[in-house]
């Protein structure tokens, strides 16, 4: 026996001789406004106890979902079951609102109808969903650097929902920045990088705790930054500082994610040592010795095309996300490199080095050093 299939109008009708309309859609999808009239009651636990909520099963009832391809599989399943008088609305509910039928909006609390449209997006995602976008909001992110590399990882996580954002940089704005760091702007030159980069990411998403520090990372202070992050992003822009957030994230089992870019090319990796010795690598397997100056002037010295740190800043924060959602493959043991000028990627694969000072598996943590000296040393 075929499902009846009704047309909103028709259903319309029926719901108001007193034919009962369940919404089977989750509660993020009726946000936007459900059926006036309809029942909310999703699919599964519709399916899981039909008996508790249809009642005999020669009922007539009607299904609607977002399109009327849910609501008709849900309708068959009902009927495998015995229930005889259940029709599915085509179309659902965007043909529902296309035609002008009436619309209702859940009362829901202001917190929640927040979560539910600002992540609306996110959670029609099977592998994010909501109980991945509450992990996301109860995550804490700690960005060194709140400039080329800081700036767009920051706020796309901030987009997304992370819950705190962890900021340090002890720079502040200055005109040659805006050229790429784009959380800030000309009105804020002279500010505090972290105090600019609040006002930008509170604008665009007033959920998100934000923890900043006008300091310098050092051996001092790299541990009090990291505690009780769940994953670290690297945005400076020195080999001091890229060496002494490595060998911290290696001791206190934090994965870090690498950004690096110079004139027209970039870099991205994921480093995990600390939590997989002897098989993921750290910074030190890719940089067992930091290069002299004239290999690696900053970007200062160096210039930088704009729009390249945006595109590594970006896939820092897609990694970070991936890793907070246990999603996809990471770019643990790969590093990925990036020419803007042939928009060409090339991937290598990057194994542990086994004689790693910091990273080998059981090999005890030899302490900080000094990192300047140690770069010096490379002149």
């Amino acid at each position: 026996m075929s499902i009846e299939q009704i047309d909103p109008a028709h259903a319309r009708r029926r719901a108001l001789q007193g034919v009962r309309l369940i919404d089977i859609r989750d509660a993020h999808e009726r946000v936007e406004g459900q059926a006036e009239g309809a029942l909310a009651l999703t699919r599964a636990e519709l399916e899981a106890a039909p008996g508790d909520h249809l009642g005999a099963a020669d009922q007539p009832v009607m299904l609607i979902c977002q399109t009327g391809k849910r609501s008709l599989a849900a309708a068959e399943a009902l009927h495998a079951l015995g229930w005889t008088q259940v029709a599915s609305v085509a179309g659902g509910t965007t043909r529902w609102r296309a035609e002008g039928l009436p619309l209702v909006r859940p009362h829901l609390p202001a917190d929640q109808q927040d979560f539910l449209e600002r992540y609306s997006r996110h959670l029609r995602l099977p592998q994010v969903g909501v109980e991945g976008q509450r992990r996301l909001q109860a995550a804490r992110v700690l960005v060194v650097g709140a400039g080329g590399l800081g700036s767009p990882a920051a706020y796309y996580l901030a987009a997304a929902g992370v819950g705190t954002l962890r900021l340090i940089d002890d720079d502040v704005v200055d005109r040659s920045n805006l050229q790429r760091q784009i959380l800030h702007t000309d009105a804020r030159v002279g500010m505090p990088k972290v105090d600019s980069a609040t006002l930008a990411l509170q604008a665009l998403n007033p959920t998100v705790r934000l923890e900043t520090f006008v300091e310098r990372l050092r051996a001092e202070n790299v541990e009090r930054m990291l505690q009780d992050v769940d994953v670290v992003l690297d945005g400076s822009d020195n080999f001091p500082l890229r060496y002494l957030l490595n060998d911290a994230c290696v001791k206190l089992g934090k994965p870090l994610v690498y950004g690096a870019v110079q004139q027209f090319e970039g870099q991205v990796s994921v480093f995990d040592a600390g939590r997989h010795r002897g098989q993921a690598p750290c910074y030190r397997c890719l940089f067992p010795e930091p290069p002299s100056p004239e290999f690696a002037p900053n970007c200062a010295e160096a210039g930088v095309f704009g729009v390249l740190p945006g595109i590594v800043g970006l896939l820092q924060a897609t990694e970070v996300l991936k890793l907070l959602l246990d999603l996809g493959e990471p770019l643990r043991g790969r590093l990925l490199g990036f020419d803007a000028l042939a928009m060409r990627f090339r991937e290598l694969r990057l194994p542990p080095d086994p004689d790693c000072p910091v990273c080998a598996a059981g090999r005890a943590f030899p302490g900080y050093i000094d990192y300047a000296a140690f770069c010096r040393s490379a002149d």
